[in-house]
């Protein structure tokens, strides 16, 4: 997964159940990094964590479990695709530092959970290497595009990271749960669950003759979940992976294409990968009773959010069965189950 995702070979990797775990292990490492004295006395000092007012609701939940308190996370605004503002994080960070704050931690999505939009790296990067904060990339969603060699630039930053997180079990084709988590410091990381004093019990497993990675978790126990990963890699193989990636892409693209042609319908943000999110051109309340009809049907299921204050529908196609035919069909039931009455073609 490393090779193929263009990671540095120093980048060590081990397997959590989900992005939102493993992510909760990069703010505890980040505050090992910045603050390696909270692990004795707890922690004491403003830290800060910056992310994305469009991240992943988890990146909040880590900083809360953590300690770090969810008055201390800066939403940083995003643009006009949703992207993070390397501007407005930098005003932030100025700000905080200012008031004697001390920022350590600046989590970057790529692929966001509403839009999949993807926040500038090398920008972020740079950011991050100039107030010595630790950098966690969430590519859970789209990390695994950059298996392709005409995707790979999305990483590009990545390798700078501290951490990142790449979710096999959302885009490939992987059975939940499994989230790849890798860290440029599993010493760091290592310390940040240690404790200081080793449990008889837990003595002889903590030789170094082998490699324990419960000592770079919370968890002590682990169930075998690069198993079947495992299986996944070795039957399709890079070039059978990225023909299924491709194929979703272009999926995709074409979808957005009828959706710009359709005068009813408009898209509600850019597609960079293989979700589509669009809206009826109506009340939001059309859009929700709209997204209901589509459901109530049982012959496919779209997900909501809000962009803009505006209810969007989306359309996420990930599934290594879902064919063209499958996507023609949903993107007509859509047009029909709009009602006459509101001045539709459908």
């Amino acid at each position: 997964m490393r090779q193929w995702l263009g990671l540095p070979d120093t980048f060590f990797g081990l397997i959590h159940d989900t992005a939102s775990i493993a992510s909760l292990h990069a703010i505890l490492a980040a505050r090992e990094w910045a603050s390696p004295e909270a692990r004795r006395t707890g922690e004491r000092r403003s830290l800060i964590l910056y992310t994305s007012e469009h991240a992943h609701s988890s990146i909040d939940k880590g900083a809360v479990a953590v300690g770090i308190g969810s008055e201390n996370v800066r939403h940083v605004p995003a643009d006009s695709e949703f992207r993070m503002r390397p501007d407005a994080l930098a005003a932030l960070i100025e700000e905080d530092v200012a008031a004697g704050k001390k920022p350590f931690c600046v989590v970057a999505t790529l692929g966001t959970t509403s839009s999949t939009s993807a926040d500038p790296l090398v920008a972020i990067a740079d950011l991050a290497e100039r107030h010595s904060l630790w950098l966690h990339v969430d590519a859970a969603y789209a990390g695994p595009a950059a298996i392709l060699e005409e995707y790979g630039h999305i990483l590009d930053g990545a390798q700078r990271a501290d951490s990142i997180v790449i979710n096999p079990h959302k885009w490939l084709f992987t059975p939940m749960d499994l989230s790849a988590f890798y860290t440029r410091h599993p010493d760091v990381m290592r310390r940040s669950v240690s404790l200081e004093e080793t449990p008889a019990y837990l003595a002889a497993a903590q030789q170094e003759r082998a490699l324990n990675y419960s000592d770079y978790s919370l968890a002590l126990g682990r169930r075998f979940r690069a198993l079947k990963l495992w299986f996944v890699l070795r039957y399709f193989g890079r070039e059978g992976i990225a023909q299924v990636l491709r194929g979703h892409l272009r999926m995709a693209q074409d979808l957005a294409g009828k959706i710009r042609r359709d005068p009813d319908f408009e898209l509600s943000a850019p597609v960079p990968f293989s979700l589509v999110c669009f809206r009826y051109r109506g009340s939001n309340g059309e859009n929700r009773a709209l997204l209901d009809r589509v459901n109530a049907t049982g012959r496919t299921y779209l997900s909501s959010t809000v962009l803009n204050g505006n209810f969007v529908l989306r359309l996420a196609i990930g599934n290594i069965a879902t064919t063209q035919d499958d996507i023609g069909d949903t993107w007509e039931l859509i047009r029909s189950s709009v009602p006459r009455s509101t001045g539709s073609r459908a």
